[in-house]
């Protein structure tokens, strides 16, 4: 049996979507543990491209079941809207797809209240995409939200009149508009009866349904959303999701114990993206930058957002790897440096005169970090679409061994294109034994 969890080792943006879409046929089921609509898997296969946001990524194979786990935050309309999408492009999740009765409801007011405090915050805005994702895990953690499962209860009105207590006098406080329908108790009561009705097929104990296939030896994928540098905890605060991002939320955000974890793959792209603000060391704002955007096509999957542009960073990727413990890596990518003359990694920070090879908690540190270089030549040939890792240049082959050497952790896959097809498994390496269930 193998359980095994798909972790970001940056900011995000890594390349989970794939690796899981690619992974998925040696596994069950696919479950996702954190997050919401704020942050989107790009999967592509054939000529087809999909932009999944709530729904996890293996739900584009034919009877692979997927849960969304009790760690999600739901929004019903964009799960409604997203579940649509998939219908109409001959995708048919029924019998197969199933959403925590645990998880927390995004709703309208969460939202209202997102884009209100960045809109105040000016130029110090977090850069949050403004789905309302901080404000639902607030009413969460504060214990005035609602839950999958109250969308039925018999005293639904009261339950939204208590969250717009709280919510609505923030909403004067910041000068926004509160005469809306969206935070009116009888309008959104109505909305969220007709969601409990679509909602209703999909609604499931999924704790206990993911218990009992782990317990008849069937194989669990989880999927994160974000990466290790925006987790709650162990990112780079406060510039960071409201959610657990890394290892530890798999089992929190599903139900199943961390016994049930047999082995974690990071996701590492060949250089570094970040969306929104917050520190980055290796950030690149010249030509070479702009080049990584461009040919990276860097641009965030939900919001559109250029993306920020480095290059890797092995400092922060050692870090998550600390963080997360890996069995393998899944390098995400690196056709995007072909045409590099020079690529440099970052291996260390120098911050008020000394070298550090540590990730820094204070974000002062870490704003005023200079990164310190290791240089590598660029292969300067066209990996697109290579399939053996034998026929990647030599310089190419060289910068895979140095990140296996930092990152303490064998590159088990190396994509070399956006499609699911285009991607390296190298079955010789440790870390397959992770995937051999006869069907990869």
């Amino acid at each position: 049996m193998s359980n095994v969890v798909i972790a970001g080792m940056q900011w995000g943006d890594e390349g989970k979507g794939k690796i899981v879409d690619l992974i998925c046929p040696a596994f069950d089921v696919v479950a996702r543990f954190q997050g919401g609509h704020n942050a989107g898997h790009t999967v592509k296969f054939g000529d087809s491209h999909f932009a999944l946001r709530l729904i996890p990524s293996g739900i584009l194979h034919d009877g692979m079941r997927c849960v969304m786990g009790n760690g999600m935050v739901v929004a019903p309309q964009a799960f409604l809207d997203e579940l649509a999408e998939l219908k109409e492009a001959g995708v048919d999740p029924r019998g197969r797809l199933y959403i925590s009765e645990r998880a927390t409801v995004l709703l309208p007011p969460h939202v209202h209240l997102d884009q209100a405090r960045e809109a105040e915050r000016g130029a110090d805005a977090i850069g949050t995409t403004s789905r309302g994702i901080g404000p639902a895990y607030e009413s969460k953690a504060s214990r005035y939200g609602l839950r999958m499962v109250d969308l039925t209860a018999a005293d639904l009105e009261e339950r939204l009149a208590a969250l717009l207590a709280v919510i609505r006098p923030q909403l004067v406080a910041l000068g926004a508009d509160v005469d809306h329908p969206d935070l009116d108790v009888a309008a959104l009561a109505e909305r969220c009866h007709a969601w409990a009705g679509d909602l209703k097929p999909f609604v499931a104990d999924t704790g206990r349904l993911l218990a009992g296939w782990v317990r008849d030896g069937e194989r669990v994928l989880f999927e994160g959303a974000q990466g290790a540098l925006l987790d709650i905890d162990h990112g780079t605060f406060p510039f960071v999701t409201s959610s657990s991002s890394t290892v530890g939320g798999a089992a929190v955000g599903t139900g199943l114990p961390p016994t049930a974890i047999d082995g974690v793959i990071g996701i590492l792209k060949a250089y570094t993206t970040r969306v929104g603000a917050g520190p980055f060391t290796s950030e690149l704002l010249d030509e070479t930058g702009k080049h990584l955007q461009r040919r990276g096509n860097e641009l965030g999957t939900v919001t559109g957002r250029p993306r920020r542009c480095g290059w890797l960073d092995l400092v922060a990727g050692r870090y998550a790897a600390r963080v997360n413990g890996l069995s393998a890596l899944a390098l995400t990518k690196m056709d995007v440096m072909d045409r590099l003359a020079e690529i440099q990694v970052c291996v260390g920070y120098r911050i008020a005169g000394e070298v550090r090879t540590d990730y820094p908690a204070d974000r002062a540190a870490l704003a005023s970090a200079e990164p310190v270089y290791r240089s590598f030549p660029g292969w300067q040939q066209d990996t697109v679409g290579t399939l053996e890792f034998a026929d990647l240049p030599p310089a190419a082959r060289d910068y895979v061994a140095f990140i296996e050497e930092q990152m303490e952790a064998p590159v088990l896959f190396v994509s070399t294109g956006p499609k699911r097809e285009e991607t390296i498994l190298r079955r010789e390496h440790p870390g397959f034994e992770l995937l051999t269930a006869g069907r990869l």
